[in-house]
C-alpha cells in the first residue's frame, strides 16, 4: 500500500485484512469512499461500550452541554483519493475515554504532526486489480508513537481494542464487496 507510506512510512502497530471481490478495483474504490461504519449495527455496539465511560462520568459530572457525536469516520481525516486508494488519518491519545482527539486541517500538517505522547493512526483502503472484473481489496491500519510514553499507554489499549477491531474491519471489507459486487452487476 505505498499510499500509506506517503502519510506514515513508520509505525509501531499495524493491522492488516484483505479479500477478493468481483468487481472493478474503481468501483470497489467508490463503495469503499462511501461506506460509512456507523451504518453497521455491530460497530455501533462496539462503540457506544467503548464510549460507556465517558458518557457516565458526563452523567456523573452532570455536564449540561452536548454530548460528542458518536465516534465514526468523520472523526478521520481524508488524508487521499485515487483511482486504486483512499488514506485517512487519525491524531490523538486513544487510551483516553474522549480519545483525546487533535484536529488538523490536511494531510500536510498530518505528516508534520510530531507531538511527544500523541500517536498518529493511518487507515488505508486499496483496490488491485486481479484481472477482468476481479478486484483485491486490502484495508491497513498503522499507528505511529513518538516516544516511549505514548507506546506504554497506547500498546494496552490496542491489545485491548484489536479483537474487535479486526471484526469490525472484517465487516467493513464484506459489506463493501457485497456493495461493489451488486453495483458492478448491475
Amino acid at each position: 500500500m505505498e499510499r500509506i507510506d506517503t502519510y506514515l512510512p513508520d509505525y509501531d502497530f499495524v493491522e492488516r485484512h484483505a479479500c477478493e471481490v468481483a468487481a472493478s478495483p474503481e468501483a470497489v474504490i467508490a463503495v469503499a469512499a462511501d461506506y460509512r461504519p456507523e451504518s453497521d449495527p455491530f460497530f455501533r455496539r462496539m462503540i457506544a461500550l467503548r464510549e460507556a465511560p465517558m458518557r457516565g462520568l458526563r452523567q456523573i459530572l452532570g455536564r449540561r452541554d452536548p454530548a460528542p457525536a458518536a465516534f465514526g469516520l468523520q472523526n478521520f481525516l481524508l488524508l487521499e483519493q485515487a483511482a486504486g486508494g483512499l488514506v485517512y488519518g487519525l491524531v490523538g491519545r486513544f487510551w483516553r475515554a474522549d480519545y483525546g482527539l487533535v484536529t488538523l486541517a490536511d494531510g500536510s500538517a498530518y505528516r508534520a504532526y510530531r507531538e511527544p505522547g500523541v500517536p498518529k493512526l493511518a487507515l488505508a483502503f486499496s483496490a488491485e486489480p486481479l484481472g477482468p472484473g476481479r478486484t483485491r481489496l486490502s484495508t491497513e491500519t498503522r499507528v505511529f508513537c513518538p516516544d516511549r510514553g505514548a507506546w506504554l499507554r497506547f500498546a494496552p489499549y490496542w491489545y485491548a481494542i484489536r479483537p474487535v477491531s479486526g471484526l469490525i474491519r472484517s465487516r467493513i471489507l464484506a459489506s463493501i464487496k457485497r456493495q461493489s459486487e451488486r453495483r458492478d452487476s448491475a
